[in-house]
C-alpha cells in the first residue's frame, strides 16, 4: 500500500495575526457528527447561521472555529492540508455542509486541497458537496511578490501588471 504525498500549507499571512495563537489552537477537532453536535451546542444562538472558519490538520481531521477566528489560530499555528470557510445545515436530522470554500488569506491553499477536505468530512460522517462551492485561486506575483486572488482566469497581478503563473506558487516551501 502506497501513501499519497500531500501538499501541506504553512501560515503566510500577517505576523501580527500569528500572535493570536493559543496553545492547542482555537479549532475544535471534528471526527464525528457527535463532535459537531457538542461543538454546536456551545455556540451562541444563531452563530451557525454564518460560515465558520475551518482547517484540515496534518492528521486529516477537520477543525472548526467561529468565523471571527483566524485560520492560524484555528490551526494552533501549525501546517494544514486545507483551510477556508464552511457553512452547515441540518437536513432530516443529519449535518450537511451547505457551502465550503478555500478562502483563507493566511494559508492560501490551492484548489487541489479539496481532496483533504472531502476526506476529513467523510471521516466525520458529514454530507458535503462534490467540491468547493466557492474556489479561490491564489498566486504570488514573481515580480512584486504580492499575493493575488485570480478572478475569471485573469492571471495578471493587480499590483504591478505582471503575468502570474498558472501553477500554485504562494509558498515555495510548502510541499
Amino acid at each position: 500500500m502506497s501513501t499519497v504525498q500531500r501538499r501541506s500549507y504553512r501560515y503566510v499571512g500577517p505576523p501580527e495575526l500569528a500572535a493570536l495563537i493559543r496553545p492547542g489552537g482555537e479549532g475544535r477537532r471534528i471526527g464525528s457528527t457527535a463532535d459537531l453536535d457538542d461543538w454546536a451546542d456551545g455556540l451562541v444562538p444563531g452563530e451557525l447561521a454564518e460560515p465558520v472558519t475551518f482547517v484540515v490538520d496534518l492528521d486529516g481531521l477537520l477543525r472548526v472555529a467561529s468565523r471571527r477566528s483566524e485560520h492560524v489560530a484555528c490551526a494552533g499555528g501549525g501546517r494544514v492540508l486545507s483551510a477556508g470557510e464552511m457553512s452547515f445545515s441540518r437536513e432530516s436530522g443529519l449535518w450537511t455542509v451547505a457551502e465550503v470554500s478555500n478562502q483563507s488569506t493566511g494559508y492560501c491553499p490551492d484548489t487541489s486541497s479539496w481532496s483533504a477536505v472531502a476526506e476529513a468530512l467523510n471521516r466525520a460522517g458529514l454530507r458535503h458537496p462534490a467540491g468547493f462551492t466557492h474556489a479561490v485561486v491564489f498566486r504570488r506575483c514573481p515580480r512584486c511578490r504580492e499575493l493575488n486572488i485570480v478572478r475569471e482566469r485573469d492571471f495578471v497581478c493587480v499590483f504591478c501588471g505582471s503575468d502570474l503563473p498558472e501553477v500554485w506558487n504562494v509558498d515555495p516551501s510548502s510541499a
